[in-house]
């Protein structure tokens, strides 16, 4: 398993910053990797909730389905999978002065005959995590200037 995990500090509340990354079809705000992120169910997010998403990765637009398998008042994990892989992102954010911590985790696995190069691939799953940190940061940051 590949695990690129990182954390930023926002100016947001913690709440309200949960809130808004917990909302998952939020995704494409902040992540540019992950230029679509729909929401397939209806209703406030609850464990069972599902989403579609397309992600790039190395050049290539990649679909997942993804469904939340733990929620709490401050973290959040989602399973995704497709033929070639299966990920899990969490997000818990915490109060930190007067914004937040958020501390965002992402798990891949290679199905297949292609994880005998899962190693390999590192390198390109952790090109991912300094724009998607960057991205929560700037996101929320604005949304608490506005």
């Amino acid at each position: 398993m590949i695990t690129v995990t990182g954390s930023v500090e926002t100016k947001l509340s913690a709440e309200k910053a949960f809130a808004f990354l917990s909302a998952f079809e939020n995704t494409s705000e902040w992540d540019p990797n992950t230029p679509v992120m729909e929401k397939l169910t209806p209703g406030p997010v609850a464990v069972g909730h599902r989403y579609h998403a397309e992600s790039e990765f190395r050049g290539k637009r990649q679909s997942l389905e993804y469904e939340v398998i733990e929620l709490t008042s401050n973290h959040i994990k989602l399973r995704g999978e497709n033929k070639t892989v299966t990920a899990f992102d969490s997000i818990d954010v915490s109060p930190a002065g007067q914004g937040s911590l958020v501390k965002y985790t992402a798990e891949f696995s290679i199905k297949g005959p292609a994880k005998i190069v899962q190693p390999l691939l590192k390198p390109a799953f952790m090109s991912l995590r300094d724009p998607a940190l960057n991205g929560i940061r700037d996101t929320l940051n604005s949304l608490a200037a506005a």
